[in-house]
């Protein structure tokens, strides 16, 4: 006598529940892969912190940030992240070689290598883009003297042992005010009472035209992804001065 039973009748679902479920599964997985991506880049990114940041702050008092804005149009976007290393883990302390190392590896490093060859494919071949730092090699070599040219996207504006600041948000061609404006400063403090070197990125994005005396901030989105983007460039750049 046959004990076994027979197998269970599985109902088939019609089309669309059949869809509706493949769909609720994509999207689970893709959340989850979305949460999980995010937990490890929140962990690879945890010694970068952002502090307060904001008109009020000296910077936007000095020359170089007013000759830029001199209407003192209100920034759309503005932050700084810092990242504290104890100087034996470097494997330069000297202040001046340390900041401009570090802007090299901003520029050489991992954080920027998708624009970078974004910006290059779109506009290397362009006229007057000759004198502009578009390879790895070069960014990862170049002292950033004042008037440097990167990706047709950046130029530096001022460069001291303490700091290189970049303009941003448009062609270095383009030498008037923009609706797309801004500085993107690179620093590096010593502590040498804690044997300790502190890395810095600030960033002011600033519409300069006339247009932008009233301007409003940039949706919260922005703001948020220019966080992460800022947080990759501080890591990526900051590992490479490791011993």
């Amino acid at each position: 006598m046959n004990t076994i039973a027979p197998p269970p009748q599985l109902k088939k679902l019609p089309p669309g529940k059949r869809v509706l479920g493949i769909a609720l599964g994509l999207a689970g997985a893709g959340a989850t892969n979305l949460v999980l991506g995010y937990a490890g880049f929140s962990f690879y990114t945890r010694g970068t912190t952002f502090v307060p940041y904001d008109t009020t702050h000296d910077d936007l008092a000095t020359p170089v940030f007013k000759k830029h804005n001199p209407s003192g149009n209100p920034p759309v976007c503005i932050d700084h992240a810092v990242k504290t290393i104890p100087l034996a883990k470097l494997k330069e302390t000297d202040q001046s070689k340390l900041t401009t190392n570090f802007c090299r590896g901003v520029w050489s490093g991992l954080g920027y290598a998708y624009q970078r060859r974004y910006l290059e494919k779109k506009y290397r071949a362009l006229e007057n883009r000759e004198d502009h730092l578009w390879d790895r090699r070069q960014l990862a070599e170049s002292e950033y003297a004042i008037g440097t040219k990167i990706t047709d996207h950046f130029e530096v504006v001022e460069h001291t042992p303490e700091k290189v600041i970049v303009r941003c948000g448009d062609s270095p061609l383009n030498k008037d005010h923009r609706p797309s404006d801004g500085l993107f400063s690179m620093e590096v403090t010593t502590d040498e009472d804690k044997q300790t070197a502190t890395f810095h990125l600030k960033s002011v994005f600033v519409n300069t035209t006339p247009d932008g005396k009233d301007a409003e901030p940039l949706p919260w989105k922005f703001q948020f992804a220019h966080k992460l983007y800022t947080k990759l460039w501080m890591e990526t750049a900051t590992r490479k001065l490791l011993k």
